[in-house]
């Protein structure tokens, strides 16, 4: 994560996670089921785009999932992306997520 974005923090509102930066946000529509959270769609505002603002609050995300003992279950392919660049980040996914081994 770009160290502009570290001290951000990540508003939960309860059906989708998301920080400001510069007046304008980055977020992920989610779905909280049990033990699981269905990451269903990324997206920043246009005059961020290309910022790292998405790929932040996709880290900030699964920090919270991982911190709150959940799994993810990645269904938004930019959150399918960030996992594969960063294969750590496996860790949080929910092993019976179809696609999981491709990850």
């Amino acid at each position: 994560m770009k160290p502009e974005f570290e001290n951000i923090p990540l508003i939960n509102t309860g059906t989708r996670f998301q920080i400001e930066f510069n007046g304008h946000s980055a977020f992920i529509d989610y779905r909280e089921m049990g033990s699981q959270i269905a990451l269903n769609h990324t997206e920043a505002d246009i005059l961020i785009a290309g910022t790292g603002a998405a790929q932040a609050v996709v880290e900030k995300t699964l920090h919270y999932i991982e911190e709150h003992q959940k799994k993810a279950l990645p269904f938004c392919p930019y959150v399918v992306s960030f996992i594969k660049k960063n294969p750590e980040w496996k860790r949080v996914v929910d092993q019976r997520f179809h696609g999981y081994e491709q990850l």
